[in-house]
């Protein structure tokens, strides 16, 4: 049996992908990838083993734009790429998890038959999600809010694909990886696959003011690090490939986006966190909004972009951690252990094209 996985343009439409490979080795696929030929996709799907093929994608806007026309021919092209690519491998199955890099691929599936499963991480569905959803026979998704926009007639509530890795990880290689001076609690600050210039920004401003009580591991994001900075008690990472679940496990309490897939990641591994969604100016505001339900049923303190501050960043960070027991209790009160791949690879075979 034979499947294609997509979806690009950030890490959060590419990671829950790569979640599945064992899974779906073990049961008898092989894996291949479409994305975009000049994708940040490509450099992950690569390392992870998984052959790649890369296509002409043009980006989806909410706004109008001359862009616009000129993308809009780029996904008629990549369309017509992908059904080359289609032809010649003859999938049984497409799984698209969303994203710009994602819509030629589904809309070339329609037209050479190959059913497609869709999964949509956040509380709304996802303009590439939206343009997909009609031509996919199943549509998996997270949070229990997102079925009053989706056919209910072929929606599955499946949560979110978690890698083994993040489940698995050691406090100790976590440690071995920082080499701080000292055993204080550590504070894991990330924001997001690119990082954040305002979160790295106040961060950096608040350090004096947390590196006394704390140990402080940050993912910046790619040619973001500082090495000015750099103390026994602050490290620095642009991106972690390989053992961010020994981060998670080093890691007393964490800070980060509201971006499905790491929340999904910090209520399996019940890590008292801090969420600052990205702000409603830059985003179509799903990230305020998955940050709203986790305040809501109690596993976060939500810290607004707008409201931050040197102070309001090491207060909030510091209130976490004295009510990290409440947080805890909560998240595994309201979590029931679910880990997407297992449902998700069964759909997929239930789903399939017959060999």
């Amino acid at each position: 049996m034979k499947i294609i996985l997509t979806g690009g343009g950030t890490a959060g439409h590419v990671v829950p992908n790569l979640a599945l490979k064992d899974g779906l080795l073990a049961a008898g696929f092989e894996i291949s990838y479409i994305g975009g030929k000049n994708g940040m996709e490509r450099g992950l799907v690569e390392d992870a083993g998984i052959a790649y093929h890369g296509i002409s994608v043009g980006k989806l806007r909410r706004y109008l734009s001359l862009k616009n026309v000129s993308d809009a021919f780029r996904v008629v092209k990549g369309a017509a790429e992908a059904q080359k690519i289609i032809r010649k491998t003859k999938p049984n199955i497409i799984f698209s998890k969303g994203g710009f890099a994602s819509v030629p691929v589904v809309l070339a599936a329609r037209l050479q038959k190959v059913p497609v499963v869709i999964h949509e991480s956040d509380i709304t569905v996802g303009l590439a999600n939206k343009l997909a959803i009609p031509h996919a026979k199943k549509v998996c998704y997270v949070f229990p809010e997102t079925l009053k926009y989706l056919p209910k007639d072929k929606s599955i509530h499946t949560g979110t694909p978690l890698r083994a890795e993040i489940l698995n990880g050691s406090a100790i290689k976590g440690a071995q990886m920082c080499k701080f001076a000292d055993e204080k609690p550590v504070v894991m600050i990330m924001g997001g696959s690119s990082g954040s210039a305002a979160i790295n920004a106040v961060l950096r401003e608040a350090l004096s003011l947390l590196l006394p009580n704390f140990n402080i591991i940050h993912l910046c994001g790619k040619n973001n690090a500082d090495s000015s900075l750099e103390s026994s008690g602050y490290r620095q990472f642009e991106y972690v490939t390989h053992g961010m679940g020994d981060l998670y496990a080093a890691s007393t309490l964490v800070v980060s986006r509201a971006g499905s897939n790491s929340l999904a990641e910090l209520l399996a591994l019940t890590k008292p966190h801090v969420l600052i969604p990205l702000p409603r100016a830059v985003s179509r505001g799903d990230q305020i909004l998955n940050a709203e339900s986790f305040e809501k049923q109690g596993f976060s303190i939500v810290l607004n972009e707008e409201e931050m501050s040197a102070d309001s960043f090491a207060r909030t960070i510091q209130e976490t951690f004295e009510k990290r027991g409440i947080f805890k209790a909560a998240m595994t009160k309201g979590h029931s252990g679910e880990n997407g791949v297992a449902q998700i690879i069964q759909i997929l075979k239930d789903t399939a094209k017959p060999q």
